[in-house]
């Protein structure tokens, strides 16, 4: 009795249907129609495989393993990522969920597709390119959010110069879009701490010469949501020597001056999360020390009227109080 029985093909024989069906489409012929439905149930076989259906379990650790050995061998990964705009709508939420069981496949301690990856990093970059596409961006940034779960992966994509072009995604005008993308890029930004501080150290001017572009930005969104992000990378202790350096740039505390005064609540919000930290700083370089004795007496009232409905709200309120009283209790420095 063979393995599949009559009616199921093995897993080399459904990898094989599947690239046969992609490489098809990807030609355009005459034959596109066709291949367009046998790469839709080609997935849907593959899909039922690694998940099960109703009526079916998932196959065997030894069948799945063929299958993403398979998959490893012919390349088809990148192949489907690569014509992911050609394949219906049903289909890229098949491969997006292929893709991301496949990734999370574990044997032992090792995550075989992600060593894979690993050495085929044009599969991460790209699914990060998949955001200049507006059709495929969603799926891409879902199997995007899975490899930034490994370390190894994210380590890839921080690191690589395609990186830099979240910039610009976080920034679309497809609200959809912007918002699938800065959740991925947040997720690179802070997932794996020990690397994550590392980068920011390494790259710190050329990461926040773009961020500050980000935070003047058109869009409110944009502003709101990377000012957040600022607020939580500055105050997480594995990023101290950042937030250091952040802290000590006169530019940087103008900005947050500027961004409490601002018509959004939200912002104003956001900003004194930022505005603490260079305030609380006891080892304040001359140039943040003269802003603040500069505009000591107006801080003192600001923030004496700032938010003062936020009464629930303790935290808040005790570091206000405690802003005010190191407000005004600074004196100029004796050098």
């Amino acid at each position: 009795m063979p393995l599949f029985g009559k009616s199921q093909k093995s897993p080399a024989e459904l990898v094989r249907s599947l690239k046969d069906a992609v490489t098809a489409l990807e030609r355009g012929d005459k034959k596109a129609e066709k291949a367009q439905e046998d790469v839709s149930k080609n997935l849907v076989l593959i899909k039922n495989m690694l998940y099960g259906t109703s009526d079916a379990e998932p196959q065997t650790d030894i069948i799945v393993a063929q299958l993403a050995q398979e998959m490893y061998n012919t390349n088809l990964l990148l192949l489907l990522i690569q014509n992911l705009n050609r394949i219906d709508f049903e289909g890229k939420k098949d491969v997006a969920q292929v893709f991301n069981n496949v990734l999370r496949r574990q044997i032992g301690t090792r995550s075989p597709t992600v060593e894979y990856i690993c050495t085929k990093p044009e599969i991460l970059f790209t699914l990060m390119s998949g955001y200049e596409h507006q059709e495929i961006a969603s799926n891409c940034g879902t199997m995007l959010r899975e490899c930034a779960r490994y370390e190894a992966l994210a380590k890839i994509m921080l690191y690589s110069d395609d990186f830099y072009n979240f910039f610009r995604y976080v920034e679309v005008s497809t609200f959809d879009i912007a918002s699938d993308a800065f959740s991925t890029f947040k997720e690179l930004l802070t997932r794996h701490k020990i690397l994550c501080a590392e980068f920011l150290e390494a790259n710190y001017d050329k990461v926040f010469s773009h961020y500050q572009r980000l935070l003047n930005s058109e869009n409110y969104v944009t502003r709101r949501q990377s000012l957040k992000l600022l607020g939580e990378l500055l105050l997480d202790r594995h990023n101290f020597s950042i937030m250091t350096r952040y802290i000590t740039n006169p530019d940087n505390l103008k900005l947050m001056m500027n961004m409490l005064k601002e018509k959004s609540r939200n912002i104003q919000f956001e900003a004194f999360h930022v505005f603490k930290v260079f305030v609380a700083n006891p080892n304040k370089p001359k140039p943040i020390l003269d802003i603040l004795l500069r505009n000591q007496d107006k801080l003192v009232d600001f923030l004496t009227k700032f938010h003062t409905d936020r009464s629930e709200d303790e935290q808040f309120n005790d570091e206000k109080a405690y802003l005010i009283k190191q407000i005004k209790e600074l004196k100029p420095s004796e050098h």
